[in-house]
């Protein structure tokens, strides 16, 4: 909606505002409603500049992408029946990524049971005792083997115990307590100061109309008497031009106090919208912070899994077949007699 905002500094009492005017004559304080229509509107109680009018606004924190510079009018819904102040879009912004964060802890938390799942099957598997009769060198290896299985359970049990201290619990206590209730009050402290200005923008029109109704009633009378079509006395006319400063007053009043609230409203903006700015910015170091811990201990993983293979390895190194093959024999010989061409 387009409404005409006066400025505070003209004064009502200015006699060429409130002089008599020609009949069809448009009055001086009506030109100015028109001029200023011109160059600013009103939009859901909230007066911004029209685009072209005016001296260049520049942005608060230039170059920064900033909340505070982007976030001033409301925003229709996707079904576009009902609009959202841009202070709620950035509340909404927050509770987002407390609901991410949430689904991050959750993400860790499967991860660790699949790590809890993975141990249990390793060394479960360790004590198989399949190709447990294998013997000499490669019986060896493959003994070290199955204890690489326990040892690499061992491993990732430590690898799950430290993702739920180290990550997954950090995701789930940051802000746990009292961040909604802190943003209530946020949402509820912006919520009062649009409403007062809502209210004085109630008040402001309602003084607007008072004045044109003043305004006209005297337009009307001195027509009446400059063209006798009634006995009114100057007397009437003074104390319709009286009415009408009046009503001017009361309206350059109403406008000051309304620009009064609107300011207060934008220094609040100003300053919960960096606060909200600054929260969000610790959240994501928060989750960046935990997520490179993530990837710390999924390295040191791998290198103690590395170290669980290389006694393997070195045992592997050393099988020899004909090693295995002399143990084996000086074990499970029958004879080393051959036999012989019978005599007759």
């Amino acid at each position: 909606m387009m409404e005409a905002s006066f400025d505070t500094e003209e004064s009502f009492d200015d006699p060429s505002c409130l002089a008599p005017q020609p009949p069809g004559a448009i009055s001086p304080a009506k030109r100015q409603i028109r001029e200023v229509k011109e160059t600013k509107t009103t939009i859901n109680c909230v007066t911004f500049p029209l685009p072209g009018e005016g001296p260049d606004q520049q942005l608060l924190k230039p170059n920064e992408w900033s909340y505070c510079d982007y976030f001033w009018a409301d925003k229709k819904d996707p079904q576009g029946t009902t609009s959202v102040a841009g202070f709620e879009v950035l509340l909404q912004k927050q509770l987002k990524g407390k609901q991410m964060q949430k689904e991050m802890a959750e993400f860790i938390h499967e991860r660790i049971k699949i790590e809890e799942e993975y141990a249990k099957n390793l060394s479960k598997l360790s004590l198989s005792p399949l190709a447990a009769q294998e013997e000499g060198t490669l019986g060896e290896a493959w003994i070290q083997l199955k204890k690489s299985l326990h040892d690499e359970a061992e491993v990732h049990l430590k690898f799950s115990n430290k993702l739920h201290s180290e990550v997954e619990k950090p995701l789930l206590t940051f802000r746990a307590d009292n961040f909604k209730k802190d943003l209530k009050k946020y949402d509820h402290h912006i919520a009062d100061l649009r409403k007062q200005l809502a209210s004085r923008y109630a008040s402001v029109e309602k003084a607007r109309k008072a004045l044109a109704d003043r305004q006209k009633d005297l337009e009307v009378k001195t027509q009446q008497l400059e063209i006798k079509l009634s006995n009114k006395t100057e007397e009437d006319i003074k104390k319709a031009r009286r009415k009408s400063t009046q009503a001017g007053d009361d309206l350059m009043r109403c406008v000051d106090l309304y620009n009064q609230t609107q300011s207060k409203w934008f220094e609040e903006m100003v300053t919960t919208s960096m606060e909200l700015e600054k929260l969000e910015v610790d959240r994501i170091e928060w989750i960046q912070q935990h997520l490179r811990q993530y990837t710390t201990l999924r390295h040191e993983t791998d290198m103690f899994n590395q170290s669980t293979a290389e006694p393997v390895d070195q045992l592997l190194q050393s099988v020899d077949p004909a090693k295995d093959r002399e143990l084996w024999v000086k074990e499970h010989n029958t004879s080393e007699v051959r036999p012989v061409d019978m005599d007759i």
